[in-house]
């Protein structure tokens, strides 16, 4: 059973850094991570709130084997065995997007499409690990 939440949603914005600087100013979160990417980008962003997590990045056009590069909004869901719900998605008809994958950063996940076409990406990234 998890001791922390495992659901987090994930935000794109046209200008990632602002959007960073004021969810703080506005809304008291606290960057737990800043990831730059090229020419001034967020390429990843964690901000706390509470016990929550919000991740957020620059908006990127969309590129073939990323969904996420052209996606205002999803949800990333931590599970623990992602081969497995991979294949419980699939069997169940869902529209995969990137089968199974291990990340640079160490994490492996996969990326599908519910019934209305939104994002979803479901892997064993903890942002609440230490590092």
């Amino acid at each position: 059973m998890a001791t922390h939440p495992t659901v987090f949603p994930c935000i794109k914005y046209a200008d990632a850094r602002a959007a960073i600087d004021w969810l703080e100013k506005a809304f008291g979160f606290a960057p737990k991570l800043v990831v730059p990417g090229d020419t001034g980008t967020i390429m990843h962003a964690e901000l706390r709130s509470g016990a929550g997590i919000v991740m957020c990045g620059s908006a990127a056009d969309p590129e073939p084997g990323n969904p996420w590069a052209g996606a205002p909004f999803g949800i990333y869901v931590r599970v623990d065995d992602v081969d497995a719900h991979h294949a419980r998605a699939k069997a169940a008809g869902a529209e995969i997007v990137s089968p199974p994958t291990d990340k640079p950063y160490g994490a492996r996940d996969y990326s599908v499409r519910d019934l209305e076409g939104r994002l979803w990406s479901f892997g064993d990234y903890d942002p609440f690990a230490e590092a």
